[in-house]
């Protein structure tokens, strides 16, 4: 006879509490698009109604504006740039550190692991006087710089117990066959450790993407705003009209939510893996 299992229903507090942490979560955002679509007499009488009828008007300005798409080319260029300095660095750093043995190995671990705890706000008035000493005030490298620079105590933590669960055996073998250390690091390190480099790298882009302190400090012109500031310009010159602000909102975090929902197993497995190493 074959044997049939029940499915177990959780307790319904559980799911009630799931339903409203997932609505406090999505709920914003669906305003904020469904916002974009309505007209400013609407939203006046109607907060929290539906758009009837639907303008696309708003989406249209906006995606035929010049600002859009100099933030968004500018976000694009931060995040691929941040992304591309903290891997690379990232895994050079995290390899050293995992693999080899030379005095002061856990003082510079330690001090790593220490970035984590000393936000960005902490540090942004010398940050800003050392980025304006060198002259990088309101251009992207001044932001893409300090943007590696924090965002490398957590993709080194990641990527550290990743490097350390290649076995010595594979790195003996891969020696005798007369593969170099580089050899060794290019052939099989970094395909062994792909799924923390492409978590490290999904976090990278994300937290440049939506980083809004550190470009308020070092941009002043509008023409070098990426998208946090875009839309903070946008809804000064546009506080009157609020349908507009929200869909100008609404399009500057589409490619970030797109980008994270692809993404998503990625960095759920990435930072499994670290765990387990």
């Amino acid at each position: 006879m074959r044997s049939s299992k029940k499915f177990q229903w959780g307790s319904p507090v559980t799911y009630l509490i799931a339903v409203v942490l997932i609505a406090a979560c999505i709920g914003p955002v669906l305003y904020i698009i469904l916002g974009g679509f309505r007209t400013n007499s609407q939203i006046t009488e109607d907060p929290s109604g539906l758009p009837a009828p639907w303008v696309f008007t708003n989406y249209t300005e906006v995606l035929a504006s010049e600002s859009f798409w100099i933030a968004m080319t500018n976000s694009t260029i931060s995040a691929l740039g941040t992304t591309l300095g903290v891997v690379v660095l990232g895994v050079m750093a995290s390899y050293v550190i995992a693999r080899y043995q030379f005095a002061g190995k856990g003082v510079m671990y330690s001090l790593f692991a220490a970035g984590l705890m000393f936000p960005m706000t902490v540090a942004i008035t010398p940050l800003y006087l050392m980025v304006r000493t060198l002259g990088l005030t309101n251009s992207l490298a001044g932001i893409i710089l300090p943007q590696i620079a924090f965002a490398l105590p957590t993709t080194i933590i990641i990527l550290v117990p990743f490097l350390r669960a290649i076995p010595k055996e594979l790195e003996e073998a891969a020696s005798i066959d007369g593969a170099s250390r580089l050899g060794f690091f290019w052939r099989m390190v970094i395909p062994l450790s792909l799924p923390g480099v492409i978590t490290t790298g999904i976090l990278a882009f994300i937290a440049a993407w939506n980083g809004y302190m550190l470009p308020l400090f070092i941009l002043s012109d509008p023409n070098t705003f990426t998208l946090p500031l875009g839309v903070a310009n946008f809804a000064s010159q546009y506080s009157v009209d609020t349908a507009k602000v929200l869909a100008f909102t609404s399009l500057s975090m589409i490619p970030a939510l797109i980008f994270f929902s692809l993404f998503e197993k990625r960095i759920v497995g990435g930072l499994t893996g670290a765990i387990k190493g």
